[in-house]
């Protein structure tokens, strides 16, 4: 029950106006995923920035079990290694890369043009779906939750990457 596993890596693609920009974000997340990305939308009106509620501005994938866990293992060898910073109390850790083209086996398309991207990636271990089940939903017990240093190990261990 104590061992850590990769629940859901998500990447998110931030463009802030729809239209062509945004076709492009979801072009590349489906050319690094081999997955149909899903527009998000807003939920604010903020009059500065053009921006009105239900208005798609960002696009995202989430990838679960073997897929996400060899996709996380390409793009951490796209940043090399990774700040302590970048792990939260819960064991969750997320990072952005700056260009596409660094993610190892994707190359340069000219249609899509320059583009970074976020990552965010979720760890559990056995039980927690008792936090998100539908009946008798329960808080995860303060010693069976992934520690910050518990999930740098995990990382450290997994996929060989140096975290400082």
């Amino acid at each position: 029950m104590r061992k850590i596993y990769i629940e859901k890596v998500t990447l998110n693609i931030g463009i802030g106006e729809p239209g062509e920009k945004l076709e492009k974000a979801m072009k590349l997340l489906a050319m690094i995923t081999n997955a149909k990305p899903v527009a998000t939308s807003s939920k604010k009106r903020i009059p500065a920035w053009n921006i009105r509620p239900k208005l798609p501005i960002a696009c995202k994938v989430t990838l679960r079990k073997e897929k996400a866990k060899e996709l996380l293992a390409r793009l951490l060898k796209a940043i090399g290694k990774l700040p302590n910073e970048k792990f939260d109390n819960n064991g969750n850790f997320s990072f952005g890369i700056h260009e596409y083209i660094d993610i190892p086996g994707v190359e340069y398309s000219t249609e899509i043009g320059m583009l970074g991207l976020d990552v965010a990636v979720t760890l559990a271990r056995p039980g927690y779906r008792i936090k998100h089940r539908r009946l008798k939903k329960r808080k995860i017990p303060k010693e069976h939750r992934i520690s910050k240093e518990e999930a740098m190990e995990f990382v450290k261990k997994e996929f060989g990457i140096e975290v400082v």
